[in-house]
């Protein structure tokens, strides 16, 4: 499926980022990472490194969380978007795709899509939208009147996906998008994903635990480690490092060890 490509002249970036939660516990301490405009970035990192956390600060949901930013800043072109700035990431021109899908189950699937263009004023240009939804994902066109809630777990990650994209963003984020899919979805995903960045202009950043499908498809990637950037680079050249193979891609031989090595060797020279 081809996308018109649109104008995006925003980089996102975050700069010397703290984040601490209930006042107590550090969850970030000083993450500096960007998303340059029309870039596909991956996040990658396993559980608790801090990538969700980094999410909800970009974001605006810490708060919900009991997080706060500490220090540091957040920006989307010009303008900042974290405690310290104006808020409203969707109306400057980012959507999100969430951890778990976060559909609204009682509602259609047709009544998603609206949602996911609340910023814009319901007309010809949105309904063109909806049918483009439709031809992007066959799937959801036969059950456009169906609620949410019974679609299948693929179908409504495309769903998440679709709602996402109808808010005409710049950038998307994409947080966790292949967690309980299957292989061939998640392939899917990722190439629609990969469409949307080189045709139609869109920047996207992916928070994946699935290192291999996210350096595959992504021009850059950041590996956070305990609420650091431990790791970054071209993902070419990260999938290509023989240490993040063997701990984060699969391959053989011991995992904690390479996994100490390529954190000291990154440590010491982190370009």
């Amino acid at each position: 499926m081809a996308f018109q490509h649109m104008s995006n002249d925003k980089a996102l970036s975050v700069r010397g980022l703290d984040v601490v939660y209930n006042n107590a516990v550090t969850a970030l301490s000083g993450v500096s990472m960007k998303v340059d405009p029309g870039q596909f970035v991956a996040v990658l990192g396993a559980n608790g490194a801090g990538k969700t956390t980094l999410v909800r600060a970009i974001t605006g949901l810490l708060f919900i969380h009991g997080g706060a930013v500490r220090e540091g800043a957040i920006s989307f072109g010009d303008t900042r978007i974290d405690p310290e700035g104006v808020g409203g990431t969707v109306q400057l021109g980012i959507s999100q795709v969430p951890e778990g899908r976060m559909i609204f189950p009682r509602l259609s699937v047709e009544e998603n899509l609206l949602c996911g263009a609340s910023r814009r004023k319901r007309g010809p240009e949105v309904d063109a939208d909806i049918s483009r939804m439709f031809e992007i994902f066959p799937n959801l066109a036969s059950r456009r009147k169906d609620t949410a809630g019974l679609l299948s777990g693929g179908e409504q990650q495309m769903l998440a996906v679709g709602r996402a994209l109808m808010g005409a963003p710049q950038l998307i984020i994409c947080d966790e998008l292949s967690l309980g899919l299957a292989p061939m979805i998640v392939k899917d995903l990722f190439e629609l994903l990969k469409d949307l960045n080189q045709e139609g202009g869109i920047s996207v950043l992916v928070i994946e635990q699935n290192a291999r499908i996210a350096l595959e498809n992504s021009d850059y990637g950041y590996v956070l480690e305990t609420g650091r950037v431990a790791i970054e680079g071209p993902s070419a050249e990260l999938r290509a490092d023989k240490h993040v193979q063997e701990f984060y891609l699969g391959g053989a031989g011991d995992a904690k060890e390479a996994y100490e090595a390529v954190v000291a060797r990154y440590r010491r020279d982190p370009k």
